[in-house]
């Protein structure tokens, strides 16, 4: 087989990649039933999260942050093995964030096709290539004392959130916005046609309804500059920024796959430095760097002397063709040593702040089974594989509510949604374990056991209709899928403002029932602000945020901790 025939082998595998990860982004949604014969059954029919758990720095960031390693993410070895063996082949023919920037970077322009020799000056190795090693310590270094911040700019993580919360619900807006606009401009036939094409294409890209997600402006600009980057650089931030990068590159110093270089029928054409993905100096006569190198083999594919090639232990002694070998990975102890102790400091910085604890925001409210706020922030990387997941449309990302060290982890927002009360699938699909996979009978209870509470709820007595405006109202009541109901009435005589007698059913919460699902303050008339609302307290992950004496209330189960949770896995 040619070079250039493994080269398209390589741009094959960059479609394949790409489109099973998309489309596992796509089944990461509301298929099911909720209603089936075995409540028990219920679960999605594929494993969404499974590309996450191939992520080596999602797997060693959660080592280093919670000391346990969850079930799935032995996977992250099948990548991390052969990086040591043959190097950074998952960046240059795996990693769908990759092969999004390399297509970004590829888009002809007059202005790239007028600029060779710029294009050449931009491939080659430059200093802020060594950013990204920066960042990975820096990040590490906040995972050793418990807080994981990785998700923010893994390369995985990074782009399931930016798809799953902000590029799909464009999509789906914007469908439905073409869609009305045809049908308005009164014309039958293309009316007819642009429904074909809508009912054709909902069930490929189109959830079965419209999402909203929270904070998705923070989310869609820092994805949009990324992109963009991409056009002054090739692939900035796989060279510049990506820690997952990083990470491999550490371990692919030692591939014993290589670049070997002769010298002697090379004409210096530079055309291996126009195509380099990696930046990594191919060209004879410059130092190749291996730990940048994508293995995109556009070099050796490109070369019309056969100059270059990629050999099992290459011949790289010190030549005029390759001055000083393979280099060392370029950055200082002393920049490294700040990084890690940058990362360090992120703990004590997030957590002397009232926003964890002392002051934390009262509806800051996790998804069932969540783990304890701090196990929690050890565990989620911000995949937003659970708000995708959710069929009520009821977890978003957060933008402050849980403090800047869980930026745009998940949070229940009850006047959009509220949770499903037979439902589990966040559980499913959260792939580092900072969401508990519960049971039916751990979320719903029974005689025996209480229900996983995730709040509770309580009365504005100012807003709700019955008690402040003698206006009858049962809402929230009918809509309390607990049973017995955790909100119940009471009939009382009112008088209105003319001194009319009125008989009005006023609604009292029993905090011994509710879940904090918020299908209350969902439904709830008053609209702006709901009368009734779902706050964090009582929930059952938390031994401290609780407002009753256990001797007054059935005891709870204790939240595993993470050690028995990776063992039942």
């Amino acid at each position: 087989m040619t070079i250039k025939a493994v080269r398209n082998l390589r741009r094959i595998s960059q479609i394949i990649f790409f489109g099973i990860f998309f489309w596992l982004i796509l089944k990461t949604t509301f298929e099911v039933n909720f209603n089936p014969a075995d409540p028990s059954e219920i679960r999605l029919p594929y494993p969404v999260s499974i590309a996450l758990e191939f992520d080596p720095l999602v797997a060693l960031g959660t080592i280093l942050s919670s000391g346990t390693l969850y079930k799935g993410l032995l996977w992250s070895l099948v990548i991390l093995i052969p990086t040591i063996f043959f190097g950074r082949f998952f960046c240059g023919w795996v990693c769908p964030m990759g092969t999004l920037n390399h297509w970004v970077s590829e888009i002809p322009s007059e202005r790239l096709r007028r600029k060779g020799v710029g294009k050449i000056r931009s491939n080659r190795y430059m200093k802020y290539q060594r950013i990204k090693y920066y960042v990975l310590l820096v990040f590490l270094g906040a995972a050793f004392l418990g807080s994981l911040q990785i998700g923010l700019l893994d390369p995985l993580a990074l782009l399931a959130r930016s798809i799953g919360t902000v590029v799909l619900p464009m999509l789906h807006t914007a469908a439905n916005g073409t869609l009305e606009w045809v049908k308005g401009l009164g014309l039958p036939a293309l009316a007819s046609g642009a429904q074909s094409v809508y009912d054709t294409v909902a069930p490929l890209l189109l959830t079965y309804k419209q999402s909203f997600f929270h904070t998705i402006l923070t989310i869609g600009t820092l994805f949009l500059i990324i992109l963009a980057l991409n056009r002054l650089f090739t692939r900035f931030w796989c060279r510049g920024i990506c820690p997952l990068g990083a990470l491999l590159a550490i371990f692919s110093r030692f591939s014993f796959l290589g670049l070997q270089k002769e010298e002697a029928s090379c004409k210096h054409c530079q055309l291996c430095s126009l195509s380099c993905q990696g930046a990594d100096d191919p060209e004879i006569g410059r130092k190749w760097r291996q730990a940048e190198c994508h293995l995109c083999l556009n070099c050796q594919a490109s070369c019309p002397e056969a100059c270059l090639s990629f050999r099992l232990f290459p011949n790289q002694e010190v030549t005029p063709a390759n001055p000083a070998g393979t280099p060392q990975i370029n950055i200082t102890r002393r920049k490294a040593a700040l990084s890690v102790g940058s990362g360090l400091l992120l703990f004590p910085l997030f957590r002397s702040g009232d926003a964890f604890a002392v002051n934390a925001n009262p509806r800051l409210i996790r998804p069932p089974g969540s783990l304890p706020e701090e196990e929690f922030t050890a565990r989620c990387i911000r995949c937003g594989q659970c708000m995708r997941v959710c069929p009520n449309n009821a977890l978003h990302p957060t933008l402050l509510e849980a403090g800047l060290e869980s930026m745009w982890s998940p949070i229940l927002i009850a006047k959009i949604g509220y949770c499903e009360p037979t439902c589990t699938l966040c559980g499913q699909v959260c792939p580092t374990g900072a969401i508990m996979e519960l049971s039916l009978q751990e979320k719903v209870g029974d005689k025996e056991t209480p229900p996983n509470r995730i709040g509770t709820a309580f009365i504005d007595q100012g807003r709700c209709l019955p008690w402040a405006m003698a206006t009858p109202c049962i809402v929230c009541e009918e809509w309390c899928p607990t049973s017995p109901k955790a909100v119940y009435l009471k009939e009382e005589t009112v008088f209105d403002s003319k001194g009319n007698p009125v008989a009005v059913k006023r609604p009292y919460v029993d905090p011994h029932l509710c879940t904090g699902c918020g299908a209350c303050e969902y439904a709830c008339p008053i609209s702006d602000r709901a009368a009734i609302y779902i706050t964090s307290a009582g929930e059952t992950r938390s031994v401290e945020n609780q407002f009753l004496l256990e001797k007054n209330r059935k005891k709870a189960p204790a939240p595993r901790s993470t050690t028995q949770q990776s063992a039942r896995n």
